[in-house]
């Protein structure tokens, strides 16, 4: 099977449809598939139903589909570094599925093992449980989380080969493994696309079999939140550091 596309938009044709669910990987915006985001933005597809941990910030990301309002519902564990997101939510423009961040992981690689649902004690007695069957294990109340399976799932990883094998960079692997496997269809973009049999198999993190269809690209990888110190504060700071050195070895001598 052929899987490498020459572009976001080839990879997704055929693929798209108004009402449709997808699973994006990423946390923040941290391994999000940007460009494939970007591409179903183009195509206007809405009504759309996303299964993702956050929806990225305003103005990159998940945000730009908030931004055109083609996103229906949020199926997420956090709203933070996004405005329109909780605007959104908050005048009730955007229905939102809260789940405890490890109770979506969770769903994710459930909905792609082939896993109905599973019982867990993550949310018992709060408004999570409110709804969902309860069983006693081990004396401990558990509630039913079911698994997600969606249309279609975009993820973002470091390296591929044309089989389709993914390899994470670091904390970019976050939930693109779980949302790999959720989608009947899953398209990963890539940063580069190796010779076949070039990858270590010990170091593939997710097996081609999970994956139908592969772009690379070149990506913009933006910082969240960029937190600097000013020059003079950090020179003093080594400065008085140094100082205190000298002076203990001084003592010691």
């Amino acid at each position: 099977m052929k899987k490498v596309y020459p572009s976001a938009d080839a990879a997704l044709e055929g693929l798209l449809f108004d009402g449709m669910t997808i699973a994006s990987g990423g946390f923040g915006l941290c391994g999000i598939p940007e460009l494939l985001i970007a591409a179903i933005e183009k195509a206007g597809t809405k009504d759309l139903t996303i299964a993702s941990n956050n929806a990225g910030v305003d103005g990159f990301g998940l945000g730009v589909l908030l931004a055109t309002r083609q996103v229906k519902k949020m199926i997420s564990s956090y709203v933070g570094e996004n405005a329109e997101f909780m605007r959104q939510y908050l005048s009730g423009e955007l229905e939102l599925e809260f789940n405890p961040q490890g109770t979506l992981a969770e769903r994710l690689r459930a909905g792609g093992a082939g896993i109905g649902g599973f019982y867990t004690r993550t949310g018992v007695g709060t408004v999570i449980a409110e709804g969902k069957d309860v069983k006693v294990f081990n004396g401990k109340e558990h509630i039913l989380e079911t698994g997600i399976v969606t249309d279609i799932s975009i993820v973002k990883a470091w390296k591929a080969d044309p089989s389709g094998n993914l390899v994470f960079r670091k904390t970019a692997r976050n939930f693109n493994p779980p949302a790999a496997t959720a989608g009947k269809v899953c398209i990963a973009e890539v940063e580069e696309i190796v010779p076949l049999g070039s990858l270590d198999p010990d170091t593939i993190h997710l097996p081609g079999i999970y994956v139908h269809r592969l772009i690379q690209g070149r990506h913009e990888k933006r910082i969240e939140n960029r937190t600097t110190r000013k020059r003079e504060a950090a020179q003093a700071e080594v400065g008085t550091g140094s100082d205190a050195r000298a002076a203990n070895t001084k003592k010691e001598a």
